[in-house]
């Protein structure tokens, strides 16, 4: 058997008379080419697979600024005090997070730290462009970080799942695949958190991807909200107002431990255009849900010229409860505890050609 070859693999390298096009396609057994190739081939096929995923999408990056981790728990801490009665902000030893009530698909949040903003809101709205799928096992090569981990939020694959739905990115390339979906039952706008049964995501997403080594993390701790803002945004404006036009990205997992949040869960996409950040919210269900919620968020304090989205937050429980943070709704009650790493890049993965700030929130 003799696969076709794509026709940006028109040079690809050749094993034993045949054509490779991908790394897990074998051009005459359909087995993987690991099974019969030798290391010298197999590294040559490994660095073209790099090439290729990269060529088949839009691929930019850019470096971040990444401040000294005493001075920047200082300025969190600063910016947290105005918004929460009761804050710490330290250096810490990253905690096992594969242990409840993380559960993530690795134990730590270092190395190789970047965010990865793939797609976007534009291929959402005002109408779905239903062929914009991507996969996680992709998105790492394009990242440059091979088996990474990866956690963040995004859109779910509406060709596995039959609708659209949120996507909670919680997955060891290579590794256990711990990602989550929550889509909405049209039979009575309930929710439905479920494990993800594809590597596949559609339309957009913001992660936070990097080896899932231990290693030395922020650990963040804001209880009894005052301000406005939510946990996320605190932070965020927080670094704008200290590093300015200097980009300063993190990502990283945060509980919310005690109260309750408002969260949306996206429904079906919607045949009647969405153009304002009014339908959009007229669109999506939104519901009250109740700690303990397992947060994946990522956040940059600056967009250097990518057309980014600069904070974006899902999450799981487990009891039944996720899908994309908004703010705390119990602000005596509620208790936020997170660990955090400043990423040192910023990739942008297929950005679309026509934008538009409607549905950033």
């Amino acid at each position: 058997m003799r696969l076709g070859v794509h026709p940006r693999v028109a040079h690809a390298p050749s094993f034993g008379g045949s054509t490779v096009c991908c790394v897990n396609c074998d051009p005459d057994v359909g087995g993987s080419p690991r099974s019969y190739i030798s290391g010298g081939q197999k590294e040559v096929l490994i660095r073209y697979t790099y090439r290729l995923y990269k060529a088949m999408a839009s691929v930019k990056h850019k470096e971040l600024y990444i401040p000294d981790f005493e001075e920047v728990t200082e300025v969190l801490r600063g910016g947290l005090e105005s918004n929460f009665a009761n804050v710490s902000v330290d250096v810490v030893d990253c905690p096992d997070l594969t242990q409840p009530p993380f559960t993530l698909a690795a134990q730590g949040i270092c190395g190789s730290p970047r965010l990865a903003d793939v797609g976007g809101v534009p291929y959402l709205m005002p109408l779905a462009n239903k062929d914009k799928i991507y996969n996680f096992e992709k998105v790492s090569v394009q990242v440059d970080v091979p088996d990474a981990f990866i956690i963040g939020a995004g859109a779910g694959p509406h060709h596995i799942v039959g609708v659209n739905n949120e996507l909670i990115p919680n997955i060891r390339v290579g590794g256990e695949n711990k990602t989550y979906t929550c889509k909405i039952n049209p039979d009575d706008n309930s929710y439905i958190l479920e494990k993800a049964k594809s590597k596949d995501f559609c339309l957009l997403a913001n992660l936070y991807v990097s080896e899932g080594k231990p290693g030395k993390v922020i650990e963040v701790k804001a209880s009894k909200r005052t301000g406005e803002e939510n946990f996320v945004t605190c932070m965020r404006k927080t670094l704008k107002a200290k590093y300015g036009e200097k980009p300063v990205g993190f990502g990283g997992v945060f509980l919310i431990e005690k109260g309750k949040a408002k969260i949306h869960v996206m429904p079906e996409f919607s045949t009647k255009p969405i153009e304002s950040d009014a339908a959009v919210n007229e669109w999506l269900k939104f519901y009250e849900m109740k700690a303990t919620l397992v947060c994946l968020s990522t956040f940059i304090s600056a967009d250097p010229g990518l057309d980014l989205r600069v904070e974006h937050t899902h999450c799981f429980s487990h009891h039944g409860d996720g899908g994309h943070y908004h703010y705390d709704v119990t602000p005596e009650e509620v208790e936020y505890r997170g660990f955090f790493v400043p990423a040192e890049y910023i990739y942008r993965i297929d950005a679309p050609e026509k934008t538009h700030m409607i549905g950033r929130d």
